[in-house]
């Protein structure tokens, strides 16, 4: 079909304007990412844009000889591997038992678990039932902590309404009990609903600093976005370089900076999650649309 005149304007304009929006949201992560590879006293003389003027490995050879950056990725991936599997069971354990039929006050815990998403007692009250349970500066809380998302939840259920009611009699008539249901038949064909939500849970964890920072307060603990908004602290800057051996903090002082740690810290914790999303893409299709169409 041949374009008019106005269709082929408006579509070039449509692009030039979608070119512009995706320039500006990845120049600045492109700008940090070629920061983090450029001497630091010469990125302080300004005008690096889109290549290292003075390429150079030294910014992230002195921030791996921080040894709390490895104990940072080691919380972050065990926080964000085992909040994102148990996240996802009870989560979709919770939305498979109200999406059945005949459930007992079902209304009820709906609106209940929805209540919560508007509405919460507050930092503060929270903060003292997680003192008093025992979990607060524990790594079992960093995994407890949002563990059930009301909004994966309806996610879920709106999924489970639409599986055809013959798939689970036929698993009943084999002998399958409620649990067998659920893990033999449900869980499997729920593939795109899984790898969507899961990949979103997990960079919820991965990029949560908030939380790790009110209520952990041992360094040991202390997941690798939380570590990289201290490090972004000049304090703790200093406290970084001053950990460094003398060769280190000698190289500092001649060509690295602290905004060149920053930026190389910044893609230490930021390129691992952006490496999954190429694996995961395939299910987003299909997963963000449930539940807008039924058959």
């Amino acid at each position: 079909m041949k374009l008019s005149y106005t269709d082929k304007a408006l579509r070039g304009t449509i692009y030039a304007l979608l070119t512009i929006l995706a320039f500006v949201t990845f120049y600045p992560f492109w700008n940090s990412f070629v920061i983090s590879f450029n001497s630091g006293s010469d990125t302080a003389l300004g005008g690096i844009t889109f290549w290292p003027r003075d390429f150079t490995l030294q910014n992230y050879e002195i921030v791996f000889k921080d040894k709390q950056i490895f104990s940072a990725y080691f919380i972050t991936i065990m926080r964000t591997v085992l909040g994102t599997a148990l996240s996802m069971f009870f989560t979709a354990l919770f939305a498979y038992g109200l999406s059945k039929k005949g459930i007992l006050l079902k209304k009820f815990y709906t609106l209940f678990a929805i209540f919560t998403m508007f509405f919460n007692g507050g930092l503060i009250p929270y903060f003292i039932i997680v003192y008093s349970l025992n979990l607060y500066n524990t790594f079992f809380f960093l995994i407890l902590h949002g563990m059930v998302s009301v909004y994966n939840m309806i996610i879920f259920r709106t999924f489970f309404t639409q599986l055809p009611d013959g798939i689970e009699e036929s698993a009943r008539i084999d002998g399958c009990s409620n649990f067998g249901v659920f893990f033999r038949i449900v869980l499997p064909v729920s593939g795109p609903v899984l790898a969507t939500l899961g990949l979103f849970t997990a960079v919820f964890l991965w990029n949560d600093w908030f939380i790790p920072a009110v209520f952990i307060n041992d360094q040991n603990l202390v997941p690798l976005q939380t570590l990289l908004v201290q490090i972004i602290n000049a304090g703790t800057t200093a406290n970084l370089l001053n950990n460094l051996n003398s060769y280190a903090q000698s190289a500092v002082s001649q060509t690295v900076t602290v905004k060149a740690l920053q930026m190389a810290t910044m893609m230490v914790a930021t390129l691992p999650i952006l490496v999954v999303y190429p694996f995961l893409q395939r299910y987003f299709v299909k997963g963000v649309l449930i539940g807008s169409l039924k058959e």
